[in-house]
């Protein structure tokens, strides 16, 4: 999957007015499970961020008869000499940007399914290159006629685990550390070997609070 990251940014940034390329790679996604055929739907996306000044972020997204790909990366003026490394500002320290890609309408005369993907880290968390980085199958959206359920987000990424000074359990998309980005995990006992795992699962309204809250993350499979 490494050539077509490498493609899919190529033919992206071929439009973009002169600068530096930066890409990087999704550490978290979520999106609805059900979309009406034809309607561009809202896809929000944790990304490393980069150490620059006003970067201007790209979603980089493509599709095709099967799936929906995001290849973000950030625009960077030529004259940008902020560096990553060595002595860098406190406000120039890179964490998670929590931003969204809007995924264009799909065609369906039935309901069916497109896989979401996006460039990921592997199991290493080494900074790439252009076209360093691998696609990762993150989950499906189900698209089907006019009439769908928004309710429930499907999600993935990788994730930190949390538990507060009452034992509650959330899950929060790696170096993102905004408030209230954690999620009330809907099991849990469910935790082994969750911390820094790739998770898929959904996000859903429950009857009956988790730590008192309704809005939880159910947890599907890690890797």
């Amino acid at each position: 999957m490494r050539s077509l990251a490498l493609v899919l940014l190529s033919l992206l940034v071929a439009c973009e007015p002169d600068g530096k390329i930066s890409p990087v790679t999704v550490q978290w996604m979520d999106w609805p499970d059900q979309v009406d055929a034809g309607q561009p739907f809202r896809t929000r996306l944790v990304v490393w961020g980069v150490c620059a000044v006003n970067p201007r972020f790209r979603a980089g997204t493509s599709a095709d008869q099967s799936a929906v790909t995001f290849a973000p990366y950030f625009l960077i003026d030529d004259d940008n000499d902020i560096l990553c490394a060595g002595g860098v500002a406190e406000p120039f320290v890179i964490t998670a940007i929590d931003t969204a890609g809007t995924a264009p309408g799909l065609a369906a005369t039935v309901s069916r399914t497109y896989e979401m993907r996006a460039t990921a880290l592997g199991n290493t968390y080494a900074v790439g290159v252009l076209g360093d980085f691998p696609v990762r199958t993150f989950g499906e959206v189900t698209v089907g006629p006019p009439g769908s359920d928004p309710s429930r987000l499907n999600a993935a990424g990788t994730v930190s685990v949390e538990k507060d000074s009452l034992g509650c359990v959330r899950v929060r998309p790696v170096g993102l550390y905004t408030p209230g980005a954690a999620l009330v995990l809907e099991d849990q006992a469910d935790t082994v070997g969750l911390s820094y795992a790739f998770v898929r699962g959904y996000i859903h309204e429950v009857s009956t609070p988790v730590c008192g809250e309704t809005k939880v993350f159910h947890l599907s499979s890690l890797n």
